[in-house]
């Protein structure tokens, strides 16, 4: 969406910088998921990790800048088998994904993982059997870049939670501060 308001101010003959800083926040949050996962998991190569929702945005198949693509991306490059899962654009991310080994559903792709990045905000993630999923993983670390969760819930379940903008949840308390400058999801 901003990518398509940024064509229209350029057609129009405006200079679209504040979109420009729009879509490069959206990267810099993409390229932080890699940093969070590091932090928690150590060395990322050999890992297994769950990228939950591959469309840009809930109600579509369509994947043009979707988070999911670009971190897919990311992780391959460091040695990660990724694994993805969306209600509804499978078979546009079996083309724009390949080496990503798409799941049947949530709980298929929460199997055996050290992590889950949710990229994208599907209602029927929102209802997930979070004890399911967290009996699933290897490694029991959700990475929210959409907010669909909770930490309170998450860390109850026995989840290691990061939430954009909201630190990371453990043991009963905020570990860290919320960021001072104010973090956005995924995309905006």
């Amino acid at each position: 969406d901003v990518l398509a308001l940024e064509h229209m101010a350029l057609i129009h003959g405006t200079h679209p910088a504040l979109l420009r800083a729009v879509m490069d926040s959206n990267r810099d949050q993409r390229r932080r998921v890699i940093h969070q996962l590091r932090q928690e998991l150590g060395r990322l190569q050999d890992r297994q990790i769950g990228l939950l929702g591959l469309a840009f945005k809930a109600n579509t198949d369509d994947m043009r800048e979707a988070p999911a693509v670009e971190i897919a991306h990311l992780l391959r490059n460091e040695g990660v088998h990724v694994k993805g899962y969306d209600p509804v654009a499978m078979r546009a991310a079996a083309r724009e994904l390949p080496g990503v080994r798409l799941a049947e559903d949530a709980y298929d792709l929460a199997e055996d993982c050290d992590a889950i990045v949710v990229c994208t905000e599907w209602n029927e993630f929102r209802h997930l059997d979070m004890g399911r999923v967290r009996r699933a993983m290897r490694t029991p670390v959700i990475f929210d870049g959409r907010n669909l969760y909770d930490p309170v819930v998450m860390r109850d379940h026995g989840f290691i939670y990061h939430g954009v903008g909201r630190g990371t949840w453990l043991n009963g308390e905020a570990e860290q501060e919320v960021a001072v400058t104010p973090a956005v999801p995924f995309g905006v």
